[in-house]
């Protein structure tokens, strides 16, 4: 598998009043150009902090991260995000909060009618061509997040990031947009990575799940390569043996194995505790 999107023992510390805190320990990951890639772990676990790391949001400490053999160092349109708020101007229409994004990347590379035309398509990708000319406060949540994603795609970029698009929607407009990602998805092939806290989506959308172990110093745990031909159809997997062994595994990583990996820190630092004692102590002798 040739790496597309490469994290590169990446970590990074976050100042407080009591001195650095580490929230990410060499993470390292190779992503294929296309794959669809799921970060799920309990809260506090810098899956969000590795998301916006990718997005250029942060600069890690330590390692980095390269796109097409180009280091990631600061924000840009080839790399998209979906934030779990909508992020839609109020005052806007869903033409126009998608045309912000048009104007900010092709501006001088389209004609008008070019624009207006690809402005449509993306709308139309998410099937929301109908509410093109409402603004938000017309729309439900689920539609506000589909303009939302419209947008991003608008821009046409090499990665798409999405932090929990789906996690403030009820279940039934939720599976909706699920599958309307995994349409979208097939049809462009775009390389995607999402957080997301949801067994279930992550199995039924990933080409490999990423466990993040919890922090401080969170790290990826195991990864779990989904083998499920696309496309998927929820109903079909939920009686499919192998959908069901791919959920018990995350399942046991998030509720046992990741204890066990907490269990070993535990006893790490203590060793290194009682070391340092003794050392302080024959030092005064």
């Amino acid at each position: 598998m040739k790496s597309y999107l490469q994290l590169s023992e990446v970590g990074i510390d976050f100042p407080t009043p009591k001195g650095p805190f580490r929230a990410l320990d060499k993470v390292s990951l190779d992503i294929a150009q296309g794959e669809f890639i799921s970060l799920i772990g309990h809260s506090g676990c810098g899956k969000s902090t590795v998301l916006n790391i990718v997005a250029g949001l942060h600069q890690a400490t330590e390692g980095g991260v390269l796109l097409e053999d180009k280091e990631v160092n600061a924000p840009g349109p080839e790399r998209a995000v979906v934030f779990q708020n909508h992020s839609l101007l109020p005052w806007l229409t869903a033409y126009q909060n998608v045309e912000l994004a048009v104007k900010r990347v092709f501006k001088g590379k389209k004609s008008k009618a070019e624009m207006r035309e690809w402005i449509t398509h993306n709308l139309e990708l998410v099937h929301m061509d109908h509410a093109i000319d409402k603004r938000p406060d017309e729309i439900s949540g689920g539609m506000k997040q589909r303009v939302g994603i419209a947008r991003a795609l608008a821009m046409e970029p090499k990665v798409l990031l999405l932090d929990e698009p789906f996690g403030a929607l009820d279940a039934l407009t939720r599976a909706h947009l699920q599958d309307s990602l995994m349409e979208i998805h097939a049809d462009l092939g775009n390389t995607v990575i999402m957080i997301t806290h949801d067994v279930d989506e992550a199995v039924l959308l990933s080409d490999r799940i990423v466990m993040m172990t919890n922090g401080p110093s969170a790290t990826i745990g195991e990864i779990l390569r989904i083998d499920l031909e696309r496309p998927r159809k929820r109903v079909e997997l939920s009686g499919d043996a192998r959908y069901n062994h791919y959920r018990h595994e995350v399942l046991a990583f998030l509720y046992e194995r990741q204890r066990k990996v907490e269990d070993i820190g535990a006893q790490k630092k203590s060793r290194e505790a009682a070391s340092a004692s003794k050392v302080r102590l024959a030092s005064q002798a």
